[in-house]
């Protein structure tokens, strides 16, 4: 999972330590740091467990509220600095990994579990611009930058794809470049492909 940092520091500069847990997301403490020291409250614990798919590890995590995170296992996970404490359970991941399981089997269109999105208030308009797109379609960045009512910022919206924390679910894939190509992806172009390929969504220059 990658977590946006920029234009943090000015921000959090003038900030005190209770005020820290609003920033979560957007910033790294080293995993020793023990925040319940500083503002009287625990950490929040997020559990997490490792399953395997087709397109190759994914990493889960999640907190009491829902999904936080999806990654593609490319990198050390849990990440070594974090506000967070880190719990392995298969157990608390296990509606999660199941249903994403039938979703790889093709047995699965939506998923019901919860999500517990966490970013700036930008890209969670982005993010939930991506669960609006239905299973088997695409829109381009342009499409989803209209849909957050920001017809120019077809750049930005790309930006927040790149930091979506929540891959295949909040469905990043879908989204595709003004001339129909593929256009980059977190977990690859095969990875990409073969989600839309899942889904039946490559057609035309996609599916060349």
């Amino acid at each position: 999972m990658t977590f946006p940092a920029e234009g943090l520091s000015a921000k959090v500069r003038d900030k005190t330590f209770s005020d820290l847990k609003a920033y979560r997301v957007l910033l790294f403490l080293p995993r020793n740091f023990n925040l319940s020291t500083h503002t009287g409250e625990p950490m929040e614990t997020l559990n997490y467990a490792r399953m395997d798919s087709p397109i190759g590890p994914l990493n889960v995590a999640v907190s009491d509220k829902g999904l936080v995170t999806l990654a593609f296992d490319r990198a050390p996970f849990p990440p070594d600095k974090t506000l967070y404490r880190w719990e392995k359970s298969n157990e608390k991941t296990a509606l999660y990994s199941d249903e994403l399981r039938q979703y790889f089997a093709g047995q699965r269109r939506e998923f019901t579990f919860p999500l517990d999105l966490r970013g700036t208030p930008f890209q969670l308009q982005c993010w939930r611009a991506l669960l609006a797109i239905p299973y088997g379609e695409t829109r381009t960045y342009a499409d989803i930058a209209r849909a957050v009512r920001k017809p120019q910022a077809f750049r930005a919206v790309g930006m927040a794809n790149n930091r979506n924390p929540i891959a295949i679910v909040v469905p990043c894939h879908r989204v595709i470049a003004s001339d129909g190509t593929l256009c980059g992806y977190g977990g690859g172009l095969d990875v990409k492909r073969k989600l839309l390929e899942l889904e039946g969504a490559l057609s035309g220059s996609l599916a060349a």
